[in-house]
């Protein structure tokens, strides 16, 4: 199957359907006649960008992140805004909290932005730790990260 009609079908189901897992995704493909594997759809998420977000009831699914023609700049702010929950400075290192799903993303933006005050980022599943060159850089990006988190999403 080609990665482009597989992430088509991929946008199709996450729009008319509430997918909340990667498991859900591969049935719902599945379903149409798409097989995947989950190494492929978790780098499908990541390359179409695709977050978790709540819906009205407040459960979360996956969501398209739609940045139209935004810098890299503005994108990455929308980016913490939608889905930081706590940042929390520990020396010269920062510990961002993210909504469920969400760590990897992030990390994979905040690495392509090619930020001179992080060094590298270490991402899991909710959990990113930046590493910055020293306590003064930590300080530059845990403020960054405070400007633009949504306030109403912080823990």
């Amino acid at each position: 199957m080609k990665k482009e009609i597989r992430q088509t079908k991929i946008e199709q189901l996450i729009n008319k359907k509430i997918i909340a897992t990667q498991d859900e995704l591969i049935s719902e493909l599945d379903r149409t006649g798409i097989k995947a594997t989950q190494a492929t759809i978790s780098r499908d998420i990541r390359e179409m960008k695709i977050v978790k977000a709540q819906d009205e009831q407040g459960n979360l699914k996956y969501a398209i992140f739609k940045s139209g023609n935004l810098s890299e700049e503005v994108h990455l702010f929308e980016i913490i805004f939608e889905v930081v929950t706590s940042i929390t400075e520990i020396q010269f290192m920062n510990v961002v909290k993210t909504i469920p799903s969400n760590g990897n993303l992030l990390a994979a933006i905040i690495d392509d932005f090619g930020f001179s005050d992080i060094v590298g980022t270490v991402a899991g599943h909710d959990t990113i730790m930046i590493i910055s060159p020293n306590e003064q850089a930590a300080q530059r990006v845990h403020t960054i990260f405070m400007n633009h988190a949504n306030p109403d999403n912080l823990v």
